[in-house]
């Protein structure tokens, strides 16, 4: 949810997010965004001041990285990928973990800052996002057929150690400043309604598995507990978790608040079905988009629209969604803001 094209890099641009529709909302080309146009770091980086977070993987000599990187990159897991192969689950060849982009964010130091006092004293004035990672870790248990208890039991821990280990690294590198997302209700998305349906245990207001949106939770919950006891070992640091969670909930109980028309966990580009969500189409060759992606929450059936992008960038720049306050200069936040209460 927040690759701005690494995966694409990755895959020599052998992949659906570059080709149409993905990116025709803003970019009007593709971009290796999964969704219609910007993400919550497009937005964030607007909002702030800054260009648009390019890839890593775009490569070393292109970029010089001064005003920002991304590392994020599609299908990467929280937790590394030794621990899904030693217990037999299932993960595309391509897959990284946190682990992995945090291996790459060290390569990219010596590109960024030429001393380690300099590294220290540039990190300590950037602003981290870690995070919101953890869907492609549920969908490799639930493909294997772990129990709700396994995944509560074995998989959560190990998801939220991975995500402290990276924050830990991240301080004692220099960082001061840390967004932490929690993450998406996994249980709403048409990606795990179609491919891991439970009967009789869907929330009757909204549509969503109430089985896959408890684990959700739950992770939330030990993330946060997790983050406040790396907050009591490190004052001096800001670390600010955001509910990506209620905000998107929000968006599924009440779309018309937020001005979507379509029914909400309806995919824009998709294969038919009554989610429009095909597991060997999703939005690849023979799949075909909504005329109005504004109108729907969800884009691809893993992903969301830009507008939902939007929707979330602001709550969360606002600091109406996040504890504590978010507390950044964003000089382009007005005109972001008003885009969005127009868009809606």
């Amino acid at each position: 949810m927040s690759d701005t094209g690494n995966l694409l890099h990755y895959l020599h641009y052998d992949h659906s997010t570059g080709h149409p529709p993905y990116g025709d909302t803003f970019f009007h080309r593709p971009t290796g965004r999964h969704s219609d146009g910007r993400l919550i770091v497009d937005f964030l980086a607007e909002a702030i001041g800054l260009p648009f977070l390019p890839p890593y993987l775009a490569g070393q000599g292109k970029h010089k990285f001064q005003q920002g990187v991304n590392f994020a990159i599609g299908g990467g897991t929280a937790a590394e990928t030794s621990f899904y192969e030693a217990n037999g689950f299932p993960l595309p060849s391509y897959s990284f973990s946190l682990h992995d982009q945090m291996e790459w964010f060290k390569e990219m130091l010596p590109i960024f800052c030429s001393s380690l006092s300099e590294c220290e004293y540039k990190l300590s004035r950037s602003l981290f996002i870690v995070g919101g990672i953890g869907g492609n870790d549920y969908h490799a248990a639930l493909s294997k057929g772990s129990s709700d208890y396994e995944i509560q039991t074995v998989l959560v821990p190990v998801m939220v150690d991975a995500i402290s280990s990276a924050i830990q690294d991240l301080i004692e590198l220099g960082a001061r400043t840390l967004i932490v997302p929690g993450n998406y209700p996994v249980g709403c998305l048409p990606g795990a309604l179609v491919l891991f349906p439970r009967e009789g245990d869907y929330d009757q207001q909204t549509g969503c598995m109430n089985w896959l949106n408890k684990l959700t939770e739950i992770y939330n919950q030990r993330l946060q507990v997790e983050l406040q006891h790396i907050q009591h070992q490190h004052p001096h640091v800001t670390i600010l978790f955001v509910d990506y969670y209620e905000i998107i909930m929000e968006m599924f109980m009440s779309p018309e608040k937020y001005g979507f028309k379509e029914k909400p966990l309806v995919t824009c580009c998709g294969g038919g079905g009554p989610y429009n969500y095909n597991v060997s189409l999703q939005c690849g060759d023979g799949a075909k988009a909504c005329d109005d992606p504004s109108s729907s929450v969800i884009w691809d059936g893993i992903h969301l629209t830009e507008t939902a992008y939007k929707i979330i960038a602001t709550g969360l720049v606002q600091a109406l969604h996040a504890l504590p306050s978010i507390n950044i200069e964003c000089p382009h936040m007005d005109r972001i803001h008003n885009q969005a209460r127009r868009d809606v």
